[in-house]
């Protein structure tokens, strides 16, 4: 059984491997491994794949085979979610809030997990369990930088990955932030690009997107 603090200190690890973490919507597993390669090779290796497709877990037992990849699973709201995530080889989940539930599973269960905040209550509810690496989300419209900032004073123990809105216009905003580790965007494996398999096209993202943190 994996203890919050435990659990937290891994998943602040791999929020550590890279300044943008990809979220992502994809529809066909064949796409998968050509998918995470790309964004591996441009220097994004942790990847969530977000449960809002039917080809979710295929997807991530795919892209689990891309060397140099850390592949976690998105948009957990169960525990059963959490089950299927780990069958299907997470090897972290993020959730876009928390629940006694949802956290107990993902602990009896060993996987890492990402616990979504947008109040400073919600916030300190997860620290008084044990997790000091949130994610903010909805981030723009939860009140973006200008809050995150805000809670910078009050609660310093307390990391964040902000994730919905954030893109390359208000990235480097977030990421100069004193409480903000990574962010989460979608923006760097764009739909018509992963249906048109530019894979050189998404590494190129991928590569703008890494040097957000420098």
């Amino acid at each position: 059984m994996l203890s919050p603090n435990d659990a937290s200190r891994r998943t602040r690890e791999i929020c550590e491997l890279a300044p943008i973490i990809p979220v992502l919507v994809v529809h066909d597993p064949a796409h998968a491994q050509p998918l995470a390669k790309a964004l591996v090779a441009g220097g994004l290796p942790v990847l969530e794949v977000t449960l809002r497709t039917p080809a979710a877990l295929e997807v991530i037992a795919e892209m689990g085979k891309v060397s140099g990849g850390v592949v976690g699973a998105g948009t957990l709201v169960s525990p059963s979610d959490v089950t299927s995530a780990i069958a299907a080889g997470a090897r972290f989940g993020v959730s876009p809030g928390a629940t006694e539930a949802l956290l107990e599973a993902a602990e009896q269960q060993d996987l890492p997990m990402l616990p979504g905040a947008a109040s400073a209550s919600e916030a300190m509810a997860l620290l008084a369990r044990g997790y000091d690496m949130l994610k903010f989300f909805p981030a723009e419209a939860a009140g973006g930088v200008p809050f995150l900032k805000s809670l910078s004073s009050p609660l310093p123990q307390i990391s964040f990955c902000p994730t919905g809105g954030v893109s390359p216009a208000n990235a480097s905003d977030y990421l100069g932030l004193p409480n903000v580790v990574c962010a989460g965007g979608s923006w760097v494996a764009p739909g018509d690009l992963v249906v048109a398999q530019d894979w050189d096209g998404i590494t190129a993202l991928a590569r703008e997107a890494a040097k957000l943190g420098s």
